[in-house]
């Protein structure tokens, strides 16, 4: 039988959530913003949810993208940006992010939420949860490069 001491590591139940780091023909990036009642609520977040057991990633986030904002996507046009695991007090995520630059639509909020774009220089502005900082640093790094010229 284990025993829990101490210096006993637990590993977290990470739950899989993909994300989506949507972008409109003139380089802004769609926002939702959390209801307040829920878990880091009022702040802006990337469009997504949580992977359903079973689930690839790439399809999860065309069904949430759907069921969220009425937009129609294609997996196979998804573009891996970014992973991050974070550990909240009260729990651990593991953020599968995805560039989406095709969709047809315009995204409204089907389930209440506020939903804008927003120039990639006006998202220091905004709070975010904790877990989408390291995608705004990259979102910073990439929008220099493309200052830059570098691709």
């Amino acid at each position: 039988m284990s025993r829990l001491t101490p210096n006993t590591v637990v590993e977290p139940a990470w739950i899989h959530v993909v994300a989506a780091v949507i972008w409109d023909s003139d380089d802004r990036i769609l926002l939702a913003r959390r209801p307040s009642h829920k878990h880091q609520g009022d702040r802006w977040e990337f469009p997504g949810g949580k992977v359903e057991q079973g689930e690839v990633a790439q399809v999860a986030l065309a069904r949430e993208l759907a069921e969220e904002l009425g937009l129609l996507t294609m997996p196979e046009a998804f573009y891996p940006f970014i992973q991050v695991r974070h550990c909240y007090t009260d729990k651990a995520i593991f953020l599968d992010v995805w560039s989406v630059r095709d969709f047809k639509g315009k995204p409204c909020g089907l389930e209440g939420q506020e939903v804008q774009w927003f120039a990639v220089s006006a998202l220091t502005d905004l709070v975010f949860p904790e877990a989408n900082l390291p995608i705004l640093d990259k979102l910073k790094t990439v929008a220099q490069a493309s200052k830059s010229g570098i691709s």
